[in-house]
């Protein structure tokens, strides 16, 4: 009997807030108020189709080119969700990670994320990472100074590092690699998003902005990607 592929790890990238808020003449930064909606029913279909692992793009490193309007009200967003949510996401059994360089995370926010995953620590239904301040060439570079450094205190000897060792290094860990990553708002680009991660994911690319973006069409999705045949290289 073959086995039917099943979705393990699905990433998403949410592009479209922006143009959503200025389709209905608003600031365009309130565009992610309304994307929120959007995340809420994809953590849900993760949760109904027993989807283990999700990961989110919720703010890149690039992201610190736009206006500190825009910043400090993503910033102010991610609390208020993050306080809002936290006890549903401990009954609903979910586990929060924010993935991303920790150095540069705004300390308006800093401890709101540590609570976050403190108190979530004990999910088990959904890990769900929140990539912030991420990038994903930064990453590698993060993983790559890390190695070197042990290389050069005596700890690891270089002979040691394969791509299992390099993967485990990388800010995600031990997470598995996406199957499926979907990206919004009609833009096809990869856009620094889990770079070694993603070496054989499968993508899909609507033109859907993210806050429109419904569970009907998350669902033809998935089962699009079930019905592509993966043979990675074979």
């Amino acid at each position: 009997m073959v086995e039917i592929p099943r979705v393990q790890h699905l990433a998403c990238v949410m592009d479209g807030n922006r143009r959503y808020a200025q389709q209905q003449g608003w600031q365009p930064w309130i565009g992610h108020k309304h994307g929120i909606q959007a995340a809420n029913m994809v953590t849900q279909f993760c949760l109904d189709q027993q989807i283990p692992y999700l990961s989110l793009y919720l703010f890149s490193l690039e992201n610190f080119k736009r206006t500190q309007t825009e910043q400090q009200f993503l910033f102010s967003l991610l609390v208020e969700h993050a306080s809002a949510q936290l006890d549903e996401l401990i009954a609903k059994g979910i586990r929060v990670r924010f993935i991303g360089d920790r150095d540069q995370f705004p300390a308006s926010v800093r401890a709101a994320c540590e609570r976050v995953e403190q108190e979530t620590a004990n999910g088990q239904a959904l890990q769900v990472q929140l990539l912030f301040c991420y990038g994903g060439q930064q990453e590698i570079v993060a993983a790559a100074r890390n190695l070197a450094a042990q290389v050069a205190a005596g700890t690891l000897h270089a002979d040691a590092i394969d791509a299992q060792l390099f993967a485990r290094t990388l800010w995600t860990g031990t997470t598995p690699e996406p199957d499926l990553i979907i990206r919004t708002g009609g833009v096809q680009r990869i856009s620094n998003f889990l770079l070694y991660q993603s070496a054989y994911s499968e993508y899909y690319f609507t033109n859907t902005l993210w806050p429109e973006l419904k569970q009907e069409e998350l669902q033809t999705i998935v089962e699009q990607f079930v019905a592509r045949k993966r043979n990675f290289g074979q």
